[in-house]
């Protein structure tokens, strides 16, 4: 409460004639740490934003939210040139935030009386993606990427960092985690060899949830040669558990690309599932269960050179004869870019599936060229693409 009254969420007034309403209830959470143990209770005032209409209560929503490459972008960078990593939370960090829309809630309970304050916006610097602000002054080098309510911040200027925090403590509520170690459930351990990531919290909660935390863990996410369809099994009277479990996994594959393919080919099946995709999302359940503490390791002494390698599943589909489009990019000897995904028109030769696919893999070589250059970090030669189809080269 002592929050919503410092950020001056709303105004009490009384309800003007023609508008409604929405409710509100409280959420009562527990975040732990990596370790497991208990950080902090947390409670949230939620309003049931379902009972708006869009284009008359509202217009849109957009979070800061950055994509993933660009942080294992940065942390490789942060390996290569020994910069150092800091990581805040900004504390309810969804009510600085200004509409331009009268929305009109019920009061919350236990709520008596409330006076609030205006917040001003910090326009740190610029860059073309929405949720990376990049300031390179001479030697100095600062980076802060914001994912909602999660910063992070590579630099090479720790007093820089210290004026940073202090000029975003005055308009908003902050806490200084320090070194990063646990950010978007992503587990950050570093030595003088390099920095590496992992889930693996994520992952045994995972397994927990799903009942296979003592499973006999397998070799291989998938079982060679299946052969799945819409149409393969029974259909589950409850789909929510298949999709629940695949929301998961996708976000998972965030650190584990050896389970990118397996992953996407289910994830196509979240409409109608069956029992037959449910078993074969338990198999990679039980793939997983064999290394739960798998890893990327990025590098301090590799080269920044840019590579790719790019292959295509022509007509693997049997619903749609589509191909699927495979990709991994390395910058030196870590890999920071993957993709699995079905494409989208019918390639009417293994040639021109090849080519989209490298097509692809070329605008993501393009997006992190240009990110280097936003970060003036020079790469020594021109990114280099492979691939093992003679007539799409």
């Amino acid at each position: 409460m002592g929050s919503l009254e410092e950020t001056g969420t709303w105004t009490v007034c009384e309800l003007s004639p023609g508008k409604h309403p929405v409710g509100c209830k409280w959420i009562n959470t527990i975040k732990y740490n990596h370790d497991g143990t208990i950080e902090r209770h947390k409670s949230r005032l939620v309003s049931m934003g379902y009972t708006q209409l869009e284009c008359l209560d509202y217009l849109d929503t957009f979070s800061p939210v950055a994509k993933i490459g660009t942080l294992r972008l940065l942390i490789r960078l942060a390996a290569a040139k020994n910069w150092s990593i800091t990581q805040l939370d900004i504390s309810n960090a969804f009510l600085n935030g200004d509409l331009d829309e009268e929305i009109y809630m019920k009061l919350s309970p236990g709520y008596e009386e409330l006076t609030g304050k205006s917040f001003l916006q910090i326009l740190f610097a610029n860059s073309t993606n929405h949720s990376l602000f990049i300031k390179y002054v001479d030697r100095f080098f600062l980076a802060i990427l914001v994912y909602v309510d999660d910063i992070l911040i590579v630099d090479n200027d720790d007093s820089a960092v210290s004026h940073f925090k202090d000029v975003l403590k005055s308009p908003f509520k902050l806490r200084d985690l320090g070194p990063a170690k646990y950010f978007l459930s992503f587990e950050i351990a570093r030595n003088a060899t390099g920095i590496s990531i992992n889930q693996r919290k994520y992952m045994l909660e995972l397994l927990e949830e799903a009942g296979f935390l003592g499973c006999k863990p397998l070799s291989v996410p998938m079982e060679p040669n299946l052969k799945m369809s819409a149409t393969s099994g029974v259909l589950l009277p409850d789909a929510s558990v298949y999709r629940r479990l695949l929301g998961r996994l996708l976000y998972l594959t965030h650190t584990r690309s050896d389970i990118t393919y397996a992953v996407r080919k289910l994830s196509q099946y979240m409409s109608a599932p069956t029992d037959v995709h449910l078993q074969a999302a338990y198999y990679v359940l039980r793939y997983l269960k064999n290394d739960p503490a798998h890893k990327l390791f990025y590098s301090a002494s590799s080269a920044l050179t840019l590579k790719a390698y790019s292959d295509a599943d022509w007509t693997a589909c049997p619903d749609s004869r589509q191909s699927v489009t495979g990709y991994c990019i390395f910058l030196g000897d870590s890999m920071i870019s993957w993709r699995s995904k079905k494409q989208q028109t019918v390639s009417h030769s293994s040639s021109e599936a090849e080519y989209r696919t490298m097509a692809d893999a070329t605008c993501e070589l393009i997006w992190l060229t240009t990110l280097l250059f936003e970060m003036q970090c020079s790469v020594p030669a021109p990114a280099t693409l492979f691939c093992d189809n003679q007539s799409a080269l």
